[in-house]
């Protein structure tokens, strides 16, 4: 019954949803993308797509969301949004963290990359335009990977920090004390391994159609470099997410080392309770700025 009561639920949001989506203009995007979509499966093939492209789509996306950040270093006025004001970026330690980042991206992610075209095959995951899902679905089925990672991150991220392997895996992703956006996938190739593997989990239970793997990807890297950007920006859109962790909430993970372990949402450490320090310290700073004023 309750299961009969769930699907009745899920169905009359999935047709509200269709109907807002019927009353909207239509995208002026649509013909375009799905001109360039058309033309990538008559001129390449579907390992090269889910291979190369899936790489190509990566990195075009990891940089282009991590530039504003390194731009703002160079900026006067963004300063006051910086978390950590007392330690900036240094040319030596972006420069490290790339060759690393570089590294890990080529000799790590890239051979799981190549297995892509071989999950797509297994699975039978369509790559036409006439399968691709309508942009809601993808979207909750994006939600439905981020909630998987979430919990997959929280847990195994808490495990990294036992002091009895800290030292080895997770204590290279906190050489930077204060972060900055390329610096999000700086890490050990154990650890790129053991929490990269929250991200294929949704892909594996949800995924309808190789776009779901390149709508996650971007949806994934985007929230990562904003957690690592080192700035709280002001009118955030990725703010207004319900439960939305958010820069200040992963920066205290970083300047305290202990706490604050999800990746993507606050309630696994509200839950634990490992957010108590970081709320103390917010309450701390509220006072102190009370005080200077």
């Amino acid at each position: 019954m309750a299961s009969n009561k769930s699907v009745g639920v899920f169905s009359s949001a999935s047709l509200a949803v269709e109907y807002v989506d019927s009353l909207l203009p239509e995208n002026p995007l649509q013909e375009p993308f799905k001109n360039a979509w058309v033309y990538m499966l008559d001129n390449y093939t579907k390992f090269q797509i889910a291979t190369w492209g899936s790489l190509i789509v990566h990195e075009a996306i990891y940089f282009l969301f991590s530039l504003p950040g390194f731009l703002f270093q160079f900026i006067p006025y963004m300063r006051k949004y910086k978390i950590q004001k007392d330690k900036p970026e240094t040319f030596e330690g972006q420069w490290k963290c790339l060759k690393k980042i570089l590294f890990n991206h080529f000799f790590i992610q890239l051979p799981l990359i190549c297995g892509t075209y071989y999950f797509t095959e297994f699975f039978n995951i369509p790559y036409d335009w006439e399968r691709m899902p309508r942009w809601y679905l993808t979207l909750a089925r994006c939600l439905g990977c981020a909630v998987i990672e979430d919990t997959w991150h929280y847990f195994l991220h808490r495990l990294l920090h036992h002091k009895r392997i800290y030292k080895y895996i997770h204590k290279v992703h906190h050489e930077f004390q204060a972060p900055f956006g390329i610096e999000a996938e700086y890490a050990h190739p154990l650890e790129t391994l053991i929490l990269g593997t929250g991200f294929f989990i949704g892909i594996v239970l949800l995924c309808d159609h190789v776009i779901l793997l390149w709508a996650w990807v971007t949806i994934r890297l985007l929230e990562t470099i904003d957690v690592h950007s080192g700035y709280d920006i002001p009118l955030n859109p990725l703010n207004l997410i319900p439960f939305y962790t958010g820069a200040r909430h992963h920066d205290f993970h970083h300047m305290n080392f202990i706490g604050n372990y999800a990746s993507t949402f606050t309630w696994w450490d509200k839950l634990f309770g490992t957010d108590a320090q970081y709320h103390a310290y917010i309450e701390k700073s509220k006072k102190l700025g009370k005080k200077s004023d």
